[in-house]
C-alpha cells in the first residue's frame, strides 16, 4: 500500500490544477483546509474527489466525499479505500 507521503504528494498533484495560488500549495501540510486555505469552491472539490477515484482506483461515497475538509481527509479516504 502507498506511504502518507506518496499519497499526499499525489493529492497535492490532483489539487494543483485547481488551486489558484502556488503558493498555498507549496506550504501545504495535513491540516492544510482544501477550502479556506487553498481556496477551493465546493464544486471543484467534488471535481477533486472524483480525480481521486480514478487516480486511485477507489470508490468514495458521498458521505465519505462530503468529510473531505483538509488534504489530511483526503489522504486519509485514500489510505483507508486503497487498503
Amino acid at each position: 500500500m502507498a506511504q502518507q507521503q506518496e499519497v499526499m504528494q499525489k493529492v497535492v498533484d490532483i489539487l494543483r490544477p485547481f488551486v489558484k495560488s502556488p503558493e498555498a500549495l507549496s506550504a501545504v501540510s495535513m491540516e492544510t483546509s482544501i477550502l479556506k486555505d487553498l481556496k477551493v469552491n465546493s464544486a471543484r472539490l467534488v471535481d477533486i474527489v472524483l480525480e481521486i477515484e480514478d487516480q486511485f482506483g477507489i470508490a468514495v461515497s458521498d458521505e465519505a466525499a462530503d468529510k473531505v475538509k483538509t488534504v489530511g481527509d483526503a489522504v486519509s479516504l485514500i489510505m483507508k479505500n486503497a487498503a
